[in-house]
């Protein structure tokens, strides 16, 4: 079990709003790794706008994560729901 947890520091999903103008990178310990914002998607007018692409990227860059999570401890409990194991 903590082979699989150190193995799931390094494991990486990428998740991307705004047409890839904001990506995320997370790991498997729900951790952000990254942040790329591209210069044309930095406006002083308009900062709502990419705090909302911010907050969507992160969400759904968590949620990839912990579905990776959920998908790597079932191979390992085949299948089986333990709780506090996920």
């Amino acid at each position: 079990m903590l082979k699989l947890q150190d193995e799931l520091a390094d494991k990486t999903v990428e998740t991307a709003a705004g047409g890839g103008m904001v990506k995320v990178v997370a790991n498997g310990r729900q951790q952000i790794l990254s942040i790329e914002i591209e210069k044309e998607v930095v406006d002083p007018d308009d900062v709502e706008m990419l705090q909302d692409l911010i907050l969507a990227a992160v969400n759904d860059a968590l949620v990839k994560s912990q579905e990776m999570v959920s998908e790597e401890m079932g191979k390992l409990t085949g299948g089986m729901n333990i709780p506090g194991m996920m």
